[in-house]
């Protein structure tokens, strides 16, 4: 104990404290990742074309889980989950929140909400496929209306099964693309697409 001091005293290491603090370095950091990754972000894939070409099959998302997203906006790329739908978690962007109306002129291919005709520049093309919900519809207070990009190729919110979501059923919201899949067309990974998903 005494040869312990007056080393500590001479400013010289105790053999093996070195390795100690590497460990305890080592295992606080695993466990602060660990818990963040629990309780405050994820990682989750797309599956499917619904998105393209905002996203691709294969996208690893970076996801903020549901108690952390905030206020949701009209334009967040969100994952959810509805039962009456599919056990497998749904990639799609709010079009709509609660108390707003979403209508859509199937024949231009035109999505309204409130009566105004929405600027999408991010998707794959015009929505002409009716997937038999009625509109114009109220999007109910805590709910969303979600469509995917590729709207032709999506199966979203105007499917009675999907219908509006509740946002109890949102696991989170999208914001950082972090591994691209490959491009559908080219079957490439563009890492160029690799950053955070803007928000309208």
């Amino acid at each position: 104990m005494e040869q312990n001091q007056k080393t500590e005293a001479l400013g010289e290491r105790i053999p093996g404290s070195e390795l100690y603090e590497w460990l305890l370095s080592v295992v606080s950091a695993v466990l602060i990742v660990v818990l963040v990754f629990t309780f405050g972000v994820r990682m989750m894939g797309v599956k499917g074309p619904s998105m393209r070409q905002t996203l691709q099959e294969g996208d690893r998302l970076l996801v903020l889980n549901a108690p952390l997203t905030g206020e949701l906006r009209q334009g967040d790329i969100v994952i959810a989950r509805k039962d009456t739908f599919s056990d497998d978690p749904i990639v799609k962007r709010i079009i709509a929140v609660g108390g707003q109306t979403v209508d859509i002129d199937f024949g231009a291919g035109v999505v309204y909400v409130d009566g105004a005709a929405l600027d999408e520049d991010y998707i794959n093309d015009l929505t002409y496929t009716d997937e038999g919900m009625a509109f114009p519809l109220t999007v109910p207070e805590g709910s969303v209306f979600l469509m995917g990009d590729n709207r032709n190729m999506s199966t979203d919110s105007r499917e009675p099964r999907i219908g509006t979501v509740d946002t109890r059923y949102l696991i989170g919201r999208a914001v950082f693309l972090a591994f691209p899949g490959k491009n559908a067309d080219t079957q490439k990974r563009d890492f160029g697409r690799v950053g955070f998903l803007k928000r309208s």
